[in-house]
């Protein structure tokens, strides 16, 4: 059993990255209620194997790996139901008069289209800034698989953003 410094520590490196979790699940899901859930899922997984974590140095990559690893499950259980939210049926009714927001949000509809593991690699790069060495060890795959899937996952993209020009 852990000590009581032990889990005050946990609790305190864990309360120095909340707000961070919450906003990179954010960003993966695109959705505050499955970012909130996954944050908390991610959290509650981490307390249960904390004794696993063995440098409290290396905590942001041992729980991003957990926090994303929770991301990916909750974006292919949402690939496999039925009903989709409106915000990924396709473009909006209006269009936009901000040529900013509007390509933000062709972007953000881009992203979504993505599978999990894409999408993933793709908003570590890109929206968290790690380099492709971090996001190969945070997600525990070879480099070149990183490179692959960034490569794979921008060819997607491509088209659906330049017909939002």
């Amino acid at each position: 059993m852990a000590t009581e410094t032990g889990d005050d520590s946990f609790a305190a490196l864990t309360r120095r990255h909340i707000d961070s979790a919450y906003r990179l699940a954010w960003a993966i899901l695109g959705d505050s209620g499955d970012a909130d859930d996954a944050t908390q899922e991610a959290f509650a997984s981490a307390w249960r194997n904390r004794r696993s974590l063995r440098d409290p140095d290396r905590f942001d990559a041992w729980f991003g790996r957990i926090l994303v690893n929770e991301c990916r499950l909750r974006l292919r259980r949402r690939a496999r139901e039925r009903i989709r939210p409106l915000t990924e049926l396709g473009e909006p009714a209006v269009a936009d008069a901000s040529g900013h927001v509007s390509a933000s949000d062709a972007i953000s509809r881009a992203v979504t289209r993505l599978d999990a593991d894409h999408r993933i690699v793709v908003i570590l790069r890109y929206w968290a800034d790690l380099s492709v060495d971090e996001i190969a060890a945070r997600l525990d795959v070879p480099s070149g698989t990183v490179k692959s899937r960034l490569h794979y996952a921008l060819r997607s993209m491509r088209p659906r953003l330049e017909d939002a020009r």
